[in-house]
């Protein structure tokens, strides 16, 4: 990517098309056969997200979504594009309106699954209830850590709902669009999804859900009013109910690989791999107890997983199979310490920025700095470095010099170029002038976001073998999809995050340097930039309190179309990112690289708003 090519992209464009400009159904064959090349862009479905209002109509559509789903090749889960098409072409088939699409989507993707959560016994599934059945007011039900809890006094159809799940041996969840559904999935604990809840949640959990294949059904309200709404009572009761169908087909998951991810980072399997020098007696062991720790502590372990997810799939990818939970299982500890350094490397990076931007949290509690000091914070994440290292290190033996070397040589770069792209934001951080180029904020998202996506491919591909032809291919798909992760962080840093910082804003309270900061003083007046710079400052009479800097920050953004600009570099770098996928083989890592794209870079958000307060 040279940089004429990055400046060009920071001009204003065209607007992403919407869902109804009927590119999908050009680009998806109707039999749905294979991976098509993509073509995905930003999303925008408010007008797609009707509910049928007449119970026949419903009922009418959801016997020919059955007949549909009939039909499909159930190898692999649909792509959101590929049941976007699907539904308008059944919608057009049933003279029914577009605005049905979400709904029809969410009909077509219950029925997909529908034989694969049958399979799944009830103590196995989780139930998922929205908050808004129960009735606004006069509710006696309080809530706990995980949701609602339903005092059953019979005055809603949750109580009726929970009951006969509970009978059957369901784990019931009151808690509409909570990010622990996945996790819970991650865990373990369940295999399969049932629930109710409005569009724009299951919208959502098309996304996150769906994607990864975990076998799902749902039941949509018929609207997405947060009050006192209603459901198709017949209809849930029959999807609790479902029973095991004989040959249930097995679709492609990616679940066995998320979980042996995690599964790592659990205090006793992270003892069995990388079993502790210290014994916790030792005053010496203090270092290593916080290491470890953290390391177990939280995050997604996206990038374990993408090491694991890759080595399989160049080795025959049974680990989305059927199967997948044996043969993962089988994976050699060797692999799973080579994918565990990419985490450690994380995590002590991690570590090192919260310092350097004196975050106070860190997965939802105090960050080691603000728990420890900072003295101990370095060395801890000094520690995490070291045992990085020495995981790939000491395997030699077992995959091979050749293998240890390279993949060592790759974790040294990425860690360097980690460190430069971190050494710039921190100049212009410090620096008295806050100007800044939209080509140099990207240069630096290059350097800081896509070292580690590169190592993590890249280690995956070598552990299964010599990988020469997919380094190039490697480099090019890790800086566009760290460069579109990297504005998209900038986008949600603007609607905060309850499972990281939980702090909105964080950027420019923090002063560092984004995409967007520099898109806003190449787009607007003079005098408009001016003012932004001097927002920039802290303890002037021109910023007041952190909430007014904030809110005028975000007027300056808004007027500027900061925002719009930044979704669409978002689609240009997920377009090049796709088309670099596009040309992978085997299919096996051309479907995870796809999946990749749309995990790490849903933004189907709405654009932040003028911000009023902060937590």
């Amino acid at each position: 990517m040279d940089d004429a090519t990055l400046s060009a992209e920071t001009q204003a464009g065209s607007r992403a098309p919407s869902l109804g400009d009927g590119r999908y159904e050009e680009s998806t064959p109707p039999e749905f056969a294979g991976e098509a090349p993509r073509k995905s862009k930003r999303r925008q479905t408010a007008h797609l997200k009707l509910v049928p209002q007449d119970k026949p109509l419903r009922e009418k559509l959801q016997a020919r979504a059955a007949e549909v789903a009939a039909k499909l090749d159930k190898s692999r889960p649909l792509t959101k594009d590929e049941m976007e098409a699907l539904a308008r072409r059944t919608l057009e088939e049933a003279n029914q309106s577009e605005g049905y699409t979400g709904w029809m989507m969410v009909v077509l993707a219950t029925e997909f699954w529908k034989d694969q959560v049958a399979a799944v016994p009830p103590s196995r599934r989780l139930f998922l209830l929205p908050h808004c059945l129960k009735h606004a007011e006069g509710c006696p039900a309080d809530y706990d850590e995980f949701g609602l809890e339903c005092k059953k006094c019979g005055a809603c159809s949750i109580a009726d709902f929970r009951s006969l799940a509970e009978e059957m041996g369901y784990k019931v969840l009151v808690a509409e669009g909570s990010p622990i559904v996945l996790k819970i999935i991650v865990s373990g604990y369940v295999d399969a999804i049932v629930g109710v809840a409005c569009l724009n949640v299951l919208e959502k959990a098309i996304d996150k859900i769906l994607l990864a294949g975990i076998p799902c059904m749902a039941v949509p309200l018929l609207s997405s009013d947060c009050r006192n709404t209603s459901v198709d009572d017949d209809w849930v009761m029959r999807m609790i109910k479902i029973q095991a169908a004989a040959n249930a087909p097995q679709t492609r998951t990616y679940v066995h690989l998320l979980r042996a991810a995690s599964n790592m980072f659990k205090p006793d399997q992270l003892a069995r791999i990388s079993p502790r020098q210290r014994s916790g007696d030792d005053p010496i062991a203090a270092t290593e107890t916080i290491a470890y720790d953290f390391l177990a502590k939280g995050g997604k372990y996206s990038r374990p997983f993408i090491t694991l997810a890759v080595y399989d799939a160049l080795t025959g990818g049974k680990g989305t199979g059927g199967d997948g939970a044996l043969h993962v299982e089988q994976f050699s500890d060797s692999v799973r310490r080579a994918a565990m350094s990419i985490e450690t490397f994380h995590k002590a990076s991690l570590v090192h920025d919260d310092i350097e931007d004196n975050d106070p949290f860190r997965y939802g509690e105090e960050t080691i700095h603000k728990k420890y000091g900072t003295p101990t914070a370095i060395n801890v994440g000094d520690y995490l470095i070291g045992m990085g290292y020495r995981l790939v290190s000491r395997e030699a033996k077992t995959l091979g010099p050749d293998v240890v070397s390279d993949i060592l040589d790759w974790l040294a770069d990425a860690h360097l170029r980690l460190s430069e792209g971190q050494g710039a934001e921190l100049l212009w951080r410090d620096s008295l002038d806050k100007r800044l180029k939209p080509l140099d904020a990207l240069k630096i998202y290059a350097l800081k976001t896509a070292p580690a996506f590169e190592a993590a491919l890249y280690t995956g591909a070598r552990l299964a073998g010599p990988a020469e032809k997919y380094i190039e291919p490697i480099k090019q798909f890790a800086r566009n999809l760290g460069v579109a992760f990297q504005i998209l962080n900038d986008l949600n840093d603007w609607e905060g995050d309850d499972f990281n910082k939980l702090a909105a804003g964080g950027d420019v309270l923090g002063g560092r340097p984004t995409v967007l900061w520099a898109l806003a003083l190449e787009a607007l007046p003079s005098a408009a930039q001016e003012e932004l710079l001097a927002l920039s400052q802290t303890g002037g009479a021109l910023n007041g309190s952190a909430t007014s800097r904030l809110s005028r920050v975000s007027e300056l953004y808004n007027q500027a179309g900061v925002f719009e600009k930044a979704h669409r570099l978002i689609d240009k770098h997920r377009e090049r990112a796709e088309k670099i996928a596009d040309e992978i083989e085997p299919e096996e890592l051309r479907a995870l690289l796809y999946y990749l794209i749309d995990s790490v870079l849903d933004h189907s958000s709405p654009e932040p708003q003028v911000l009023t307060s902060i937590q």
